[in-house]
């Protein structure tokens, strides 16, 4: 599934609920955990329940956290059709991967679904959680991705929260070497909290795509627009990656390997590079010309 912004929408506000089937992120996540008081947990879930039924969006559900009374009530209520997965707070280990794999299993099977088919995406927020990616990674076939928790991994070890995100630069290049020794898709950045600093968030996405993301968690409908403009491929890279893959056909036939293009040297890695930008942005165009 290609889909690089994914926007946290509370569970307990109805406008939001609402308005969510109409913008433009490419995920939608209906949210059950921090942005849900504790007296509206259960008008949340029954919110929520209702939406994946009725979304038209790609819909994921951010459950509570495992250690919490709510996570087996939400993912009881939530399991169903047009769920495509939960988002899985705080994960630190394999072990809550697993207990999380068991209780959709269980109603996946009670409800006719597919085996296996509701996602798993553990969102890394603590020191452990980082220490352990690999194996969260790699827990199940439901983990398809990470997610990355800044505030509260900020918080866990003690950092302080810059709008620069120097404190948080050696998570994110972990998770996405995780994500890269496990076999999955890259990960999805973390939010950005400063709606003030359109510039910044800017900076922030930029960064985050260099550094190899997929994409970015969103918290307000302002900012899905850049995350969808980063993180397309331009003119100009696919431009550049069908020059090189239509170079390489035609070395490929005449038995060579390394060769220079327009003074640059190519060779298998920066073949492959090129291939994957131009399957991301037929999928984008598709995804795009399918919503239209």
């Amino acid at each position: 599934m290609l889909a690089h912004s994914w926007l946290f929408v509370p569970g307990s506000n109805e406008k939001a609920l609402a308005k969510s089937s109409g913008l433009p992120a490419h995920a939608i996540i209906y949210d059950l955990e921090d942005a849900v008081s504790v007296d509206e947990k259960e008008k949340a879930r029954a919110a929520v329940k209702e939406m994946v039924r009725v979304s038209n969006k790609v819909t994921y559900v951010r459950v509570n956290s495992l250690g919490s009374p709510y996570a087996a009530h939400d993912i009881a209520a939530v399991t169903n059709v047009g769920l495509a997965g939960i988002v899985l707070p705080k994960a630190e280990d394999k072990e809550s991967i697993l207990f999380s794999e068991q209780l959709l299993q269980k109603w996946e099977r009670e409800r006719g679904l597919p085996d296996g088919s509701v996602e798993i995406v553990p969102l890394i927020e603590s020191a452990r959680g980082l220490y352990h990616a690999v194996d969260i990674a790699g827990a199940s076939h439901r983990v398809k991705r990470l997610m990355f928790g800044a505030v509260d991994f900020s918080l866990d070890i003690n950092a302080q929260i810059t709008n620069s995100g120097t404190e948080i630069l050696y998570a994110r290049s972990k998770l996405v070497i995780a994500s890269r020794v496990a076999g999955i898709q890259p990960p999805i950045d973390t939010v950005f909290i400063d709606l003030n600093d359109p510039e910044g968030f800017l900076a922030d996405t930029r960064l985050a795509k260099q550094l190899g993301f997929k994409g970015k968690l969103v918290i307000h409908p302002n900012q899905i627009g850049v995350v969808n403009e980063v993180f397309m491929p331009t003119k100009q890279e696919v431009e550049e990656a069908g020059k090189i893959l239509n170079a390489y056909e035609r070395k490929r036939v005449e038995g060579f390997g390394a060769f220079q293009l327009e003074g640059k040297m190519i060779d298998l890695p920066v073949v492959e590079k090129a291939k994957r930008l131009m399957e991301s942005y037929t999928m984008f165009s598709q995804s795009k010309s399918d919503r239209e």
